[in-house]
């Protein structure tokens, strides 16, 4: 059985963890036969969003507290995560990656990564182990390689993404919703998911794909 890690960001689109595809990349999981080892980083959130208003409001919330909602039940800190626990690593998307996971929402292309989210990518590269970006969280791939490899990795269409891909040294690729794109020197697939998805079965084909895919060149598939 696969032990797939996934990487929360918070809960809520606008500054968290994409929820469908949080959900959706759980389902996919576990229809693969796969175990989910839920994680984030144990940090505030960059800042509190009314998913009502998508207004900013006052308060402060932790990213790891906040993920709980999503996983029902404890979230590991990422800090204490190995990459030798894991077959491979997924990240949905949502603001959070932009936000909490890294500064790419405020900073662009100039925008820094996470410590922890850095070292357990890259320690999973160095170790062969598949790397799956799901919506806008590619662009955290982007950064944390871009100076040293020129990963090919797509958002879908969105030129401001694409260019900020490129410009942290990533090689964008335009994509349809519900397909993938795969790194096949590095084992990182990517898929846009709700960058292009106008409905959650749109974003559910290309997570199915990306997942699935994961687990395969985790190289512990299911066997029926």
């Amino acid at each position: 059985m696969s032990r797939i890690g996934v990487v929360l960001s918070g809960c809520g689109v606008y500054d968290g963890s994409e929820v469908h595809e949080a959900v959706l990349t759980l389902l996919a999981l576990e229809r693969a036969g796969a175990e989910v080892i839920w994680m984030a980083p144990d940090v505030d959130q960059a800042h509190v969003v009314d998913h009502a208003t998508g207004q900013v409001m006052e308060g402060v919330r932790n990213v790891r507290v906040e993920s709980a909602r999503i996983a029902r039940g404890p979230v590991r800190d990422i800090q204490e995560v190995a990459a030798d626990e894991l077959d491979g690593l997924i990240f949905p998307g949502g603001y959070g990656a932009a936000k909490n996971l890294s500064t790419f929402a405020f900073e662009g292309e100039v925008c820094t990564v996470h410590g922890d989210v850095t070292r357990l990518v890259k320690q999973m590269h160095q170790a062969g182990k598949p790397l799956g970006f799901i919506c806008i969280s590619p662009v955290v791939a982007a950064r944390i390689f871009g100076g040293e490899i020129q990963l090919e990795l797509t958002i879908g269409s969105d030129p401001e993404a694409a260019e900020g891909v490129a410009l942290m040294g990533g090689k964008h690729v335009e994509c349809a919703v519900g397909d993938l794109v795969e790194d096949v020197a590095h084992k990182v697939v990517s898929t846009p998911a709700y960058m292009c998805a106008c409905t959650i079965s749109e974003a559910a084909t290309g997570i199915d794909k990306l997942v699935n895919r994961v687990v395969a060149l985790s190289g512990r598939q299911q066997v029926a």
